[in-house]
């Protein structure tokens, strides 16, 4: 009885010792990551963490951020030493992923994916591979998860309205259409002041750039050689150059694109669009669109304002492709591959390997993409390979075919510094010189070579 008794004290007093001990603390990783645009995007995010959370034992800290706070607070943590294990925003491949790569900022990400490059397609994980000056190699500096391309979106239902529905398919003709056909005979039948284009020309819009670069692929501009030097010096350059400076700033001085355009963000063309102030606008997803397929699925809104929505993305919007190029050539397109990164100052880059490892894997990465309704398109062979989403609508289905049909890589990727003229906007600011300042195209073409050169040659 006296050993039963000093074992109930020896047992209580290690119970109070435990008792007086902190808690072990949980092994956690920090992830900063962007704000979906549909909740259906978040949603997925949240199941991967979760399912993250309950395969590993490792709480998954995450903060998601407004697209535009999240390089500003991720230079503040990277001046402070404190970057967080993992970081998603969808324009760090367009403004800062090959610039701190290059300085040494960037985590080596080889491990996780060279076992598993063979799973992605063309020209997405290649455009991760970048060069460290800090440690004299090129490696896989960032992961890719999804990708996207510019699409034309239009109102059938205005067109129609107006009485135009054969949309030309050659490049003139077709810029033509929509100032010259399209929005005078769309007032004149209604009285009401549209306009025919909604091109984005703001210098704080990604949109912006994006949309230029693409004329200027029309073109068959090559800014950079196959090593990352610029070719601006050459003659038939500049002249492209010209021709798509001239035609991107056309439908504004011809007033068919609003004049607030020069101070859009990157939303206001899709607000434009959604009001029907437009006709046609471009736009780099397909969010325009899907916008209304999210309306028509919210429960939130009146039967009525589901059923509109639902006729407004089966039967209004047209997603289409640009015409042919100039030269009579099908347009090829340029995919911007959004990139992940994890910081060389990062605290938990076990775990948070481990982490980008998981969300790599079909069963988290598709569903993930899926959830943007086709505004992101696959970086994986199996996620393209998922014919019963993107053949499931015609929007999808445009989204599919010009993947399919092949993508180029941005400047960035062959010379980091394009990162930087693409943060000063240096395209939407040759446009506003022309629209705004009323300056020779020429003329702001030779000051954009000269920014080229200074900045990226």
């Amino acid at each position: 009885m006296k050993l039963l008794s000093k074992i109930c004290v020896a047992l209580a007093a290690i119970g109070m010792l435990c008792a007086a001990m902190p808690a072990a603390a949980q092994e956690k990783i920090v992830v900063w990551w962007v704000k979906g645009f549909y909740p259906s995007e978040d949603a997925a995010l949240y199941d991967a963490v979760k399912k993250f959370e309950t395969k590993t034992g490792v709480k998954v800290e995450l903060s998601q951020l407004a697209v535009q706070d999240g390089i500003p607070k991720t230079v503040a943590a990277l001046d402070s030493g404190t970057p967080p294990d993992v970081a998603y925003i969808d324009v760090f491949d367009f403004q800062v992923t090959g610039k701190w790569a290059y300085e040494g900022k960037l985590e080596d990400l080889s491990d996780v994916l060279t076992p598993i490059k063979g799973n992605f397609l063309p020209n997405t994980v290649e455009t991760t591979y970048l060069y460290n000056d800090k440690a004299k190699k090129r490696a896989y500096y960032a992961f890719p998860l999804k990708q996207q391309t510019m699409h034309i979106e239009y109102w059938k239902d205005m067109l129609a309205e107006a009485g135009d529905s054969n949309v030309p398919d050659t490049w003139k003709e077709y810029w033509a259409f929509w100032c010259d056909k399209a929005q005078p005979d769309y007032r004149k039948k209604t009285g009401k002041r549209i306009f025919g284009t909604g091109f984005p020309m703001g210098v704080d819009s990604s949109d912006s750039y994006y949309s230029f670069l693409t004329f200027m692929d029309a073109y068959n501009v090559k800014l950079v050689d196959a090593e990352g030097k610029v070719t601006v010096s050459d003659p038939k350059v500049r002249q492209g150059l010209i021709g798509a400076l001239r035609d991107y700033t056309t439908p504004y001085t011809k007033g068919c694109t609003p004049p607030s355009a020069t101070s859009w963000k990157d939303p206001d063309n899709n607000v434009a669009f959604a009001n029907k102030t437009t006709i046609m606008t471009h736009n780099a997803t397909i969010s325009i669109a899907a916008k209304w397929f999210d309306d028509m699925n919210n429960d939130k809104l009146k039967p009525e304002e589901r059923e509109q929505a639902k006729k407004n993305y089966y039967e209004n919007i047209v997603t289409a492709g640009f015409p042919k190029k100039p030269d009579g050539s099908p347009m090829t397109y340029r995919a911007a591959v959004k990139t992940g990164l994890m910081f060389a100052d990062s605290k938990n880059k076990k775990r948070g390997k481990e982490f980008i490892a998981f969300l790599l894997q079909d069963e988290n990465l598709i569903p993930y993409v899926e959830g943007s309704l086709g505004r992101w398109y696959p970086v994986t062979k199996t996620g393209a390979a998922r014919l019963s989403f993107w053949l499931a609508d015609p929007h999808r289905t445009s989204v599919q075919k010009q993947f399919s049909a092949g993508t180029t890589t941005f400047e960035f990727t062959k010379n980091y510094k394009f990162t930087i003229l693409n943060n000063e906007n240096v395209w939407a600011k040759a446009m506003n010189r022309v629209v705004s300042e009323k300056v020779p195209v020429e003329k702001a073409v030779d000051e954009l070579i000269a920014r080229i050169k200074e900045v990226a040659g």
